[in-house]
C-alpha cells in the first residue's frame, strides 16, 4: 500500500519522526492496515486457514489498551474498489503475490497470508465491542485524511500515503505504536501509549527545504497504487539531480532521494509538472499533465462528511449516489453489514476471490461455492426464471455474466461467470433489489436453505447461531470435489463444538450459569490441545477440503447479509474455525478413533456434537 519504497526510506532514517504520548484523544485508525497487523503479528499458523478466535482476542486486547489510556477509537474501512476500477492493475498484482504466497505456504515454505474470512472476523469483532467504525464506498484514505483533520486528531496507519496527506495532527505508523507496552505516565494525566509520528515539515526540511504542497506530485511521479508512469522513464532517464544525490548511502533509494532533492527547487507544483513534462514528447505532454494534475487530487482530503456518519448514521458520498445504488444497500455497506465483495459484484460486474494455502493442482477451494455466488450475482443483477418468456429478444434472454478473478492452478485467471436464474418472488416488478427488504422473511429463508439444499426442519434441533454454518456444511458435503471424508466432517464438528464450549465458559455475563461439567470438559479439552498441537503434521488433502468450506461458509454469509439474515449471523470471534484444531483434530481421528469422545465428560456437549453429527448425516 502507499508509496513505492516511501516507508522503508523513512524507517531508514528515524529523524523524520517525533516521539508521541497518546492519550485522552480521538484517533481515526484506517480498519485495512491494523487488521493486517494484528493478523501478521500473531502467531497465526498461515498453512492451517487462520484461528480466528485467537484474532479476535488480539483485536480485544488493542481496544482495550486504548480504552485504558482514554483513547476514542473511530476505525475506517475500505470499501470496493469504486466505479473507475483505477486500483484494478495494482489489485490483480497483489492477488499474483498472494498466489505465490499460498503456494509457498502449501509447500512448507515460510511466509505470511491473511486467512479468508479475516475481514469478516474483524468487522464482528468491532461490532461485539462496541467500536465505531464505518466502511467507506471504496478506497478510505482521503476519507480517513478528511475525518482526522475535522477533529484535529491524529490517523493510525501502516501506509506510506498518509506521509503525503497534509494532515493536522500527522500520522502514526502501526509499526511504532507501542500499544502492548502501556506506560503509567506520571501525574495526572495517566497512562498512555508509546508512539512516534511522522513529521512531513521535518520530512520536508531535509530536502532544501521542499514544499510541502509538492508531496503529491513527488508520490504519483515515484508510483503509487493508482498510478505507475512509464511514460516517465523518460523523464528519469534525461533528468539531471542535483549533485551530491547520487552519492553517499542512497543505495535502493537513490531515485526517490533524487526525486525529492530535484523538486525542492520549485515553489508548487504547477511549476514543477510545467518542467517534468519538457522532459517528454509534445505529444505526451497534455494527456500526462491531465494524468498527473488528477492523481495528485487522490491526496486531497475528502469531503464526505464521516463526523455526521459517526452522530447521526449517515453516509453520504457523490460517488455512491451516482452509482445509483438502493439507499438500504448503500446504508449495509456503510455500516458493514454488506461486504465490498457485494458492491464489486454490483457496480463492476468482477469480483477478486481470494487464494488460499490449498492444493494447487485442483480447480480452486472457490468452484465448491461457485453456485452460491451464482445466486448472489442473480439477486444483485436481478435474473428471473421467466425472462424467456418475457422477453422475444434473444440478446436479452442472455443472464448477466460476472467476471470472477480466481486461481488456475498457480496462476491467476479471470473466468465469466453468468448469474443464476432465481424464483419468479425475486424477480417480479414488485421485488427489485430496492425493495428486497419487503419480500416476506419465509421466501428469502427458503432462497437462502434452498440455495445450500436444506430444509429448514432439518435444523430445527440446532441452536440459532448455529444454524447457517451447519446448513453451509450439508452444502459442503454434498458439493465438495473429491468427496469430503468422514473424518474430516467429524473433525470440523468437533471443533465447532470446542467453540461452543469455550463460549459458555467464557461468558463474561454473570447472569449466564456455568455446569460444573461443562467446565471440567473444557480444561480436560484445553490439556488435551496443549499436548496435541505440538505435532506439525500437515495434510495438503485435508487442507483443501477445510479451505473448501471456508469458501462455502464465506459465501453462505454474504448471501445471508444480502437477504437481511433470514439466518442469525455465526460469530466468527468465538472459535467457529480454528485451522490448527481442526487440523489436529482430522489427524488424531485417523489413528484414535475415541477422540470422538473428547467432550464426553459434558453430557450438553455431547449431545450437541450428537445432534450437529445426525444432521448433517441425514
Amino acid at each position: 500500500m502507499g508509496v513505492q519504497g516511501l516507508t522503508g526510506f523513512v524507517e531508514e532514517r528515524g529523524a523524520f519522526f517525533t516521539e508521541l504520548r497518546v492519550r485522552d484523544t480521538k484517533l481515526v485508525i484506517d480498519g485495512s492496515s491494523l487488521y493486517h497487523r494484528l493478523c501478521f503479528a500473531s502467531t497465526a499458523d498461515f498453512r492451517r486457514g487462520g484461528d480466528y478466535g485467537a484474532f479476535a482476542a488480539a483485536v480485544g486486547e488493542f481496544f482495550g489498551s486504548l480504552r485504558a489510556c482514554r483513547v476514542s477509537p473511530f476505525v475506517v474501512l475500505d470499501g470496493g474498489r469504486g466505479a473507475d476500477d483505477r486500483k484494478l492493475p495494482t489489485l490483480r498484482g497483489r492477488a499474483s503475490e498472494r498466489l505465490r504466497a499460498a503456494h509457498g505456504l502449501s509447500r512448507g515454505d515460510g511466509g505470511c497470508l491473511v486467512p479468508l474470512l479475516t475481514r469478516e472476523a474483524f468487522v464482528q469483532a468491532l461490532g461485539r465491542l462496541g467500536v465505531p467504525f464505518v466502511q467507506c464506498f471504496a478506497e478510505a484514505d482521503r476519507e480517513i485524511a478528511g475525518l482526522a483533520n475535522c477533529w484535529g486528531c491524529p490517523v493510525l496507519s501502516l501506509d506510506s500515503d498518509f506521509c503525503v496527506f497534509d494532515l493536522a495532527a500527522g500520522y502514526c505508523p502501526l509499526s511504532h505504536f507501542q500499544w502492548q507496552s502501556v506506560c503509567a505516565g506520571d501525574g495526572e494525566r495517566g497512562c498512555y501509549v508509546p508512539a512516534r509520528c511522522f513529521s512531513a515539515e521535518k520530512f520536508c526540511r531535509h530536502f532544501g527545504p521542499l514544499n510541502k504542497s509538492l508531496l503529491p506530485l513527488f508520490a504519483v511521479m515515484n508510483g503509487n497504487d493508482y498510478i505507475d508512469l512509464a511514460a516517465l522513464e523518460v523523464f528519469f532517464s534525461k533528468v539531471r539531480f542535483p549533485r551530491g544525490c547520487a552519492a553517499g548511502k542512497g543505495g535502493k533509494h537513490l531515485r526517490l532521494q533524487g526525486l525529492l532533492n530535484w523538486l525542492a527547487q520549485f515553489a508548487g507544483p504547477t511549476e514543477a509538472v510545467d518542467s517534468v513534462l519538457q522532459y517528454l514528447k509534445k505529444h505526451q505532454r497534455e494527456e500526462i499533465r491531465a494524468l498527473l494534475c488528477a492523481s495528485m487530487e487522490d491526496y486531497t482530503p475528502s469531503d464526505v462528511n464521516l463526523e455526521d456518519f459517526f452522530q447521526n448514521g449517515k453516509y453520504e458520498c457523490e460517488a455512491a449516489r451516482k452509482a445509483g445504488l438502493p439507499q438500504w444497500v448503500l446504508d449495509a455497506l456503510a455500516k458493514g453489514k454488506l461486504a465490498p465483495f457485494i458492491s464489486d459484484a454490483l457496480i463492476l460486474r468482477s469480483t477478486f476471490l481470494h487464494v488460499q494455502v490449498e492444493n494447487m493442482q485442483r480447480p480452486s477451494a472457490h468452484s465448491t461455492a461457485l453456485p452460491i455466488r451464482q445466486v448472489i450475482y442473480g439477486l444483485l443483477l436481478k435474473v428471473s426464471q421467466n425472462t424467456q418468456a418475457a422477453s422475444p429478444s434473444k440478446q436479452t434472454n442472455e443472464p448477466p455474466v460476472v467476471c470472477e478473478f480466481d486461481r488456475l492452478q498457480k496462476t491467476l485467471k479471470k473466468t465469466f461467470v453468468r448469474a443464476a436464474s432465481l424464483p419468479r418472488d425475486f424477480c417480479d416488478d414488485h421485488f427489485p433489489l430496492d425493495k428486497l427488504m419487503e419480500v416476506p422473511m419465509s421466501c428469502r429463508q427458503m432462497l437462502l436453505l434452498e440455495t445450500l439444499g436444506v430444509k429448514m426442519s432439518f435444523l430445527e434441533f440446532i441452536p440459532s447461531h448455529l444454524q447457517l454454518p451447519v446448513a453451509v456444511t450439508c452444502y459442503w458435503i454434498c458439493s465438495s470435489e473429491p468427496k469430503v471424508k468422514l473424518h474430516q466432517l467429524k473433525a470440523l464438528l468437533l471443533m465447532i463444538v470446542s467453540g461452543e464450549l469455550h463460549r459458555i465458559t467464557n461468558d463474561p455475563d454473570p447472569t449466564v450459569l456455568r455446569a460444573e461439567d461443562d467446565s471440567i470438559a473444557y480444561n480436560e479439552f484445553l490439556k488435551w490441545k496443549e499436548k496435541k498441537l505440538q505435532n506439525k503434521d500437515f495434510d495438503l488433502d485435508a487442507a483443501h477440503s477445510f479451505c473448501q468450506w471456508q469458501c462455502c461458509l464465506q459465501m453462505g454469509l454474504y448471501l445471508n447479509q444480502l437477504l437481511c439474515t433470514p439466518l442469525s449471523e455465526p460469530d466468527l470471534s468465538s472459535r467457529l474455525y480454528s485451522g490448527t484444531l481442526v487440523h489436529r483434530l482430522y489427524q488424531e481421528l485417523k489413528s484414535t478413533p475415541s477422540v470422538e469422545n473428547l467432550f464426553s465428560l459434558s453430557p450438553k456437549m455431547t449431545q450437541l456434537y450428537q445432534v450437529l453429527l445426525n444432521t448433517v448425516e441425514s
